[in-house]
């Protein structure tokens, strides 16, 4: 699980918080049920990016409960006690997140990335900091060893975890300088790790974003690497798919997200994704949202897993059948996406936002719409649309709300449904129920910034 952030989210700024003490709870010995449990009371926690007018960033954790997140809070920067580094201006510690049990204790850990971390290489190396969960939250931390610094390199950029091996511990995929590099589990307070394998397909494909999860339906996770490719007539951006394996990863197909003419314009053009089995064959299909696809109109890509790896792919728009809206400029449709089961039938659906629409004359108003998933997979048929303009969300329709910037669904009334959690200048969240989201006992949200909520 990992989140990544952009510039286009929120920064909250947050002051004053300081680590409280949350009573012992002993965790099995088992490896955490839930990478982001991080006090190991059964309950998923919450870590979001919050930075200070000066400081160098900070990760703040709010415990979970049986119904979402809860009143105690826990904020961790590189001045805390047993934290390695210092805290500099433009760090960027806990721009990037990703949670696991790395250590399999029975506590999830946090990987925190500090993007703009200075070291010996040069300013802007990166770092990647394990932070240790125990009965008490994340306590102290160790730095992951850099097998490629340098002075831009940007370490941390992105960062997904998983069971790449399928040894029953926990790996970190790390991008660093637009390369991947995955570090085997278990990975212990020592700093040591497995084996590390750098993923590099050619000289001009730059990494830019990572996507976990199982694609093939064996018990290993698969990875796919979000990159930009350079070209002397073109730029374009691909998913690279890498078949996990027990001795060896295995670089397999690419799937081109979109290009354009000449060799300038945006980096990191792919944007981000997630692995959900949308047609519940068993096998988990990636779902990647392009938001600058033709001029920011945006698209979704969904490529489809088999026994072999990613098969079929096929594109959503808002030109699709049965969309709402209709694709313009600057819309950037796609630009987050999330799964989760909304109604409760067994297949993962899909939330898309669509942060630049504009609505009634207002831009940057914004919107989401709902995939449903199903046997043929995703479609435009019996999807959904909300805004702040739909009966029932709250909220006023106004100019840069940007409503779906960032979009997350989770369960956390624990009725088995999940909830749409949409960021917008005042955030909301929109139950799950039998007939899919819906607007009945839709409410602001402000229990945790959404940007916590792990993928």
């Amino acid at each position: 699980m990992r989140i990544r952030t952009t510039t286009s989210l929120a920064t909250f700024l947050v002051a004053g918080l300081v680590p409280l003490a949350l009573p012992a709870t002993a965790a099995s010995a088992a490896p955490a049920k839930h990478g982001d449990d991080f006090n190991g009371d059964g309950y998923r926690d919450y870590a979001y990016s919050s930075f200070s007018a000066r400081g160098g960033g900070g990760v703040t954790v709010v415990f979970g409960t049986a119904t979402g997140p809860g009143s105690r809070q826990q904020r961790i920067t590189q001045t805390s006690s047993g934290v390695p580094g210092t805290d500099e201006a433009d760090d960027m510690f806990g721009e990037v997140r990703a949670a696991a049990d790395f250590d399999g204790d029975g506590y999830g850990d946090l990987a925190v990335a500090a993007t703009g971390e200075d070291g010996s290489h040069g300013a802007d190396q990166g770092a990647v900091t394990l932070l240790w969960g125990s009965a008490s939250g994340l306590s102290k931390g160790t730095t992951l060893p850099n097998k490629n610094p340098g002075r831009n390199n940007y370490m941390g950029k992105d960062l997904a975890t998983g069971d790449f091996n399928g040894d029953g511990k926990q790996d970190l995929a790390v991008i660093n300088e637009s390369m991947t590099y995955v570090y085997r589990g278990p990975l212990k307070r020592t700093g040591t790790t497995g084996t590390v394998t750098k993923l590099d397909k050619t000289t001009s494909f730059y990494a830019s974003a990572l996507i976990s999860g199982k694609v093939n339906g064996d018990k290993k996770t698969d990875l796919a690497i979000i990159g930009d490719v350079v070209g002397s007539e073109k730029i374009a951006s691909d998913a690279w798919f890498i078949k996990g394996g027990a001795t060896s990863l295995t670089p397999g197909k690419s799937l081109r997200l979109e290009s354009q003419p000449g060799n300038g314009g945006s980096s990191e053009r792919g944007g981000d994704g997630v692995i959900a089995d949308f047609d519940k064959d068993g096998y988990g299909d990636i779902a990647i949202g392009t938001s600058l696809y033709s001029k920011h109109k945006g698209r979704v890509s969904v490529w489809y897993g088999a026994s072999g790896g990613p098969s079929r792919s096929a594109r959503l728009t808002q030109s699709t059948s049965g969309v709402a809206g209709t694709p313009e400029n600057h819309d950037e449709f796609g630009s987050s996406v999330s799964a989760g089961d909304v109604n409760g039938d067994g297949y993962a659906d899909l939330a898309v936002g669509v942060r630049g629409e504009e609505i009634d004359g207002q831009e940057y108003a914004g919107g989401v719409h709902v995939f449903k998933g199903r046997t043929s997979g995703l479609s435009g048929a019996g999807s959904q649309w909300f805004a702040r303009n739909t009966p029932g969300v709250p909220g006023p329709l106004t100019a840069d709300d940007q409503f779906g910037g960032l979009v997350r669904l989770r369960d956390t009334n624990g009725d088995g449904k999940a909830d749409l959690h949409v960021s917008a200048v005042d955030a909301l969240r929109l139950p799950g129920s039998a007939g899919g989201i819906t607007t009945a006992g839709a409410t602001g949200y402000d229990a945790a910034p959404i940007d916590g909520f792990l993928q």
